[in-house]
């Protein structure tokens, strides 16, 4: 589905339609808005507390905490697994007390959760996908960096992959450059 915003009235085009035709009002209730603690991410955060002004829609936040990582990564350092844990733990609750207070001062209440990768071979962009379907999300909101060639080649896009894998549509928020 196409969607285009034309005088602030929202209009979509259908998979196989033939023009333009008015979308009803709210049709966005639950967007999930997965963040990190980036600009980006909160870049995002603020479009989807727009969004939710404008849909009446329930704002839900989601920090993926990859726990396997480290678990491969630091594997013959001195610091234990499970202090490494608890770090990234501590990091995604201080970033999802920060992204629900930005909601709250934007008049949304929002709803937080960390999605937990446990095991060597998820991947964020699945993790976020199987929580829209689970929740359900109509949508979501997700900054994305913009990476282009060799960066984009050697570091992947979390967006890219949840565009790919969404079973609902998908808005990207281009951070600030």
């Amino acid at each position: 589905m196409a969607v285009s915003v034309v005088a602030g009235r929202k209009f979509a085009r259908r998979n196989g339609s033939r023009g333009w035709h008015p979308m009803e009002v709210g049709v966005y209730k639950n967007i999930l808005v997965p963040v990190d603690g980036s600009d980006t991410a909160a870049a995002a955060l603020q479009e989807a507390i727009r969004l939710a002004h404008s849909e009446s829609a329930v704002l839900r936040i989601v920090y993926v905490a990859d726990y396997a990582a480290p678990a491969w990564e630091f594997e013959f350092t001195p610091i234990g697994l499970e202090q490494i844990q608890e770090s990234v733990r501590s990091f995604a609750h201080a970033v999802l007390e920060k992204a629900q207070r930005v909601a709250r001062e934007g008049a949304i209440n929002a709803e937080t959760r960390i999605l937990e990768i446990q095991k060597p071979g998820q991947r964020i962009a699945k993790m976020i996908a199987e929580q829209a379907r689970e929740w359900p999300a109509d949508l979501i909101v997700i900054g994305t960096h913009g990476r282009r060639g060799l960066d984009h080649l050697l570091l992947g896009s979390v967006a890219e992959g949840v565009m790919r894998l969404s079973p609902v549509p998908v808005l990207l928020v281009r951070g600030h450059s």
